[in-house]
């Protein structure tokens, strides 16, 4: 039986798509090539050939630093992973990006649920429970920075700062809260693949982290 997120990927899968920094395309054997979508015309690239390669490749950036957000800009470059099946294909995403297909298949669905940042913040407990002291002026700032699509994450932010609605932070461009966007191209119309939204339901424990620094720098 077809996993739900493959399922849900056949439609893009007609033609080359961007997920995040990644192009993937079909071949004509029917298999799949990954790679990073800056060397697309490149054709000296290190070939892998296992889904789990994507572990590896996704752990450092081209300086060979630790990337812990997975979904940042800052991807490796040089490489190929040549996949034969469907299946290869979905899990080498998976391992990219974490739970980004699993979350982007249930946006799809319309079974997708998101949590605010405050409520986030509020079920906290010890050494971070202070993060949910944080100002809505501090949010403010503070999502426009960590958040920011240049040089911060790449998903599409889709939760809210509270229960009322109010945006996440008032100063992010708005291209920053819409699926059909590339988060990566500002002008969406120069993209020419699909692309498969890199999604954000709810606030990750980095920013929650980064929350509680800010109170706890502006308690200092």
């Amino acid at each position: 039986m077809q996993n739900p997120v493959e399922r849900c990927l056949e439609p893009v899968l007609t033609a080359p798509f961007y997920l995040g920094q990644l192009l993937v395309r079909k071949t004509a054997t029917g298999g799949f090539i990954v790679s990073n979508r800056d060397d697309a015309l490149l054709e000296q690239l290190q070939t892998f050939r296992n889904e789990e390669d994507a572990i590896e490749i996704a752990k450092y950036d081209d300086a060979g630093r630790y990337r812990p957000l997975k979904t940042a800009p800052n991807m490796r470059h040089g490489w190929r992973l040549d996949l034969a099946t469907m299946e290869k294909l979905r899990r080498a995403l998976d391992y990219f990006y974490p739970g980004r297909l699993a979350v982007f298949a249930a946006w799809e669905n319309g079974n997708l649920q998101t949590t605010s940042l405050r409520d986030t913040l509020e079920r906290q407990s010890g050494m971070y429970r202070v993060a949910a002291e944080i100002s809505d002026a501090q949010i403010d700032d503070l999502v426009a920075d960590f958040c920011r699509s240049n040089g911060g994450c790449l998903r599409t932010i889709l939760w809210k700062r509270d229960r009322n609605g109010v945006i996440a932070s008032t100063t992010l461009p708005k291209e920053k809260f819409d699926p059909g966007i590339d988060q990566i191209v500002a002008r969406p119309e120069l993209s020419t693949p699909a692309t498969v939204p890199l999604l954000c339901q709810e606030p990750c424990n980095l920013l929650v982290a980064e929350c509680r620094k800010v109170v706890k720098g502006a308690s200092v």
